[in-house]
């Protein structure tokens, strides 16, 4: 099948006028034509490698929920994600790993395209765990290789605490296994960060949540992951997460390809429903903020990537520069460099956006199959 798509184009860093050519699944050509100078925005599809949920379904729930996941993000924009894991104990992160791949082949077509899976725990600092359950948090050290071995076939990308024992070690390994491993959920200082990153971590989950920050005298992770232009960082774009008054010292020190927009939304997010549960700890939503109810501390958010890059546009952030912040950056980050741009040789993956953003109609691998809602 081919099919033409006119409009105006996001390309890398700017905005093209003209038509994109489709033959099957691939996008074979993309062509100037100031005739669609007036046409609808054009963006890759959005790539979410940390989401929990959407919509009413778990990530780490039955395949059925998997599938509720999938297309309630296709719904808006998302054509590519990770279902994501919280902490848990090992048997039940292998069973989680499990599910999704026995799912995998079996994605609905109609939904957003699974690329593995993500498991943001149990690594991490106990007292850096955000709203993870500290009854499953583990050292690296004490946990044997042969325990993880259950997880790894389709995980592509994990957070590792830098600076708890044996993380160095861990870290390695997970690379030589082919795993991405993010810096996150951390205590670590500016010394034991950089280690964490020359060991071959290569992104940092949610920059500055559950992390050392930026003090003149400690500096933290978010100092080390700020300073490194080959890191990738991840931002949740909510409002809540990070104070938009500090975007700015993100965007204006990280090179434009190593930004990550992600939602970390939970299974409550587009239901309107005020309390649930992550793993084993129950959070209550007030307008658009969850937090845990024993603590009160933030708890995932209730956003999509397409909320995410109108409300990074709105920052003053260029169109180009939060739309590959949202599909490029993720899929190359984890490998998947088949998406992520409007060009040829690319998926025809692609979201058609209104002038506020708003997402309007969504192609997965050359097909309309929704429209935003």
């Amino acid at each position: 099948m081919t099919e033409i798509v006119g409009g105006r184009i996001i390309v890398d860093d700017r905005i093209l006028a003209g038509r994109i050519h489709i033959e099957d699944e691939t996008i074979v050509g993309v062509e100037p034509d100031e005739a669609e100078a007036a046409g609808p925005l054009l963006a890759a599809g959005f790539v979410d490698v940390h989401v929990h949920g959407w919509g009413g379904y778990d990530a780490m729930g039955t395949s059925a929920e998997l599938d509720g996941m999938a297309r309630a993000l296709l719904r808006r924009g998302v054509t590519s994600f990770l279902p994501t894991a919280v902490t848990a104990s090992l048997p039940d992160l292998a069973a989680f790993s499990g599910r999704v791949r026995e799912w995998l082949p079996t994605a609905p077509r109609d939904g957003a395209q699974p690329l593995g899976f993500n498991i943001e725990g149990p690594f991490m600092s106990p007292a850096r765990r955000g709203a993870h359950d500290p009854a499953w948090i583990r050292q690296p050290a004490a946990v044997d290789r042969a325990s993880l071995e259950p997880l790894l076939d389709g995980l592509r990308l994990m957070t590792v605490a830098p600076e708890t024992p044996g993380a160095v070690g861990l870290i390695r390994w997970l690379r030589g296994r082919g795993v991405t491993v993010s810096a996150g959920h951390s205590a670590a200082g500016l010394d034991d960060a950089q280690t964490g990153y020359a060991a071959g971590a290569s992104s940092t989950t949610h920059l500055f949540n559950a992390m050392s920050g930026i003090d003149h005298h400690t500096p933290g992770l978010a100092v080390a992951a700020l300073t490194a232009d080959d890191v990738y960082v991840e931002l949740i774009a909510d409002g809540h997460h990070v104070h938009p008054a500090l975007w700015p010292i993100i965007t204006r020190t990280k090179p434009a390809d190593r930004l990550l927009l992600v939602s970390d939304a939970l299974a409550l997010a587009g239901t309107g429903v005020l309390h649930g549960v992550i793993g084993s700890l129950e959070v209550a939503v007030d307008a658009d903020r969850c937090t845990l109810r024993s603590t009160g501390a933030l708890a995932g958010s209730l956003i999509a990537l397409d909320s995410a890059v109108r409300n990074l546009v709105r920052s003053g952030v260029a169109l180009p520069f939060a739309v590959a912040a949202a599909s490029r950056n993720p899929a190359t980050l984890i490998g998947a460099g088949d998406r992520g741009r409007l060009a040829t040789g690319q998926r025809a993956d692609i979201v058609e956006l209104s002038e506020d953003l708003a997402v309007q109609r969504v192609m997965r691998g050359g097909q309309w199959l929704a429209a935003g809602s």
